[in-house]
Order: C-alpha cells, then sequence, then structure tokens
C-alpha cells in the first residue's frame, strides 16, 4: 500500500495535505489513508461536516461506511471547514479508487500559525511503521 511522502498522518489513518495560504490561513487538505480504506473494503457511503463547522483535533468531523463496517473520520487538526469533497456523495467508491486524489474528504482553513500546520503530525515513515506494526 502507498504512503505518499508529501502529506502528514495521524494515527487514526487520515492524512493531510497543505494546499496553500489564503487570507493569513492555511489550508489543509484531509483524507483518509490507502491503509484506512483497504481495512474498510467498499465504501458505499460518506457523511461529511458542512462548510463553516469548527473542527478540532482528534474529534470526529464524518463517517464512512463500507460493506463491512462504518468508521469515525477525525480531524487532523484545528480550523474552519472551507471544503468538502462534494462528489464523494454520488460516488463514495473514489475513496477506494484514489485515496489521496480524488478521493479527498475536506478542507481546512487553519489560521494564526506562522508555520506547517501539520508539522505536529507524523511523516510518511513513522506512519508507516505504526501500520506494519499492527
Amino acid at each position: 500500500m502507498a504512503t505518499p511522502n508529501d502529506r502528514r498522518y495521524t494515527d487514526q489513518h487520515e492524512w493531510a495535505l497543505v494546499q496553500g495560504t489564503d487570507d493569513a490561513a492555511t489550508v489543509v487538505r484531509v483524507g483518509i489513508t490507502d491503509h484506512a480504506q483497504d481495512a474498510l473494503g467498499d465504501i458505499v457511503f460518506v457523511q461529511l461536516p458542512a462548510v463553516g463547522d469548527e473542527v478540532a483535533p482528534g474529534t470526529p468531523i464524518g463517517e464512512v461506511e463500507s460493506t463491512k463496517s462504518v468508521s469515525d473520520v477525525y480531524a487532523p487538526l484545528a480550523g474552519t471547514v472551507s471544503a468538502v469533497n462534494d462528489a464523494l456523495a454520488d460516488a463514495p467508491e473514489t475513496i477506494n479508487a484514489d485515496p489521496y486524489g480524488e478521493g479527498w474528504l475536506v478542507e481546512i482553513r487553519v489560521s494564526g500559525d506562522d508555520g506547517d500546520p501539520t508539522s505536529g503530525l507524523l511523516d510518511a515513515d513513522a506512519y508507516q511503521a505504526l501500520v506494519d506494526a499492527s
């Protein structure tokens, strides 16, 4: 399974990728990892937060339902939801096919941070070691 080096990861199997900045805030795209989508199996439904919702690290921001189970998706950092991937409503299986691309879930606007807001998350090697140990 793939673990791209260009993003950071949580121990709950979410990834976070800095998209850029706007109005002194950093926009971070969030999704679930290849490992998570593989463990879930065929994804059939996704529930996402609303644009404008405030989120905090480690709190549930949505659910991913598969033919096997329902799993919460957790915010990797604090901020405001600035975009959701509406395409997943009609094609949730996109997460299985492309978890690091078209299968992204939300974008979170993180304000007041001078550096990379994802720097406290796991890098690809640390995340892969976590997966390998489980």
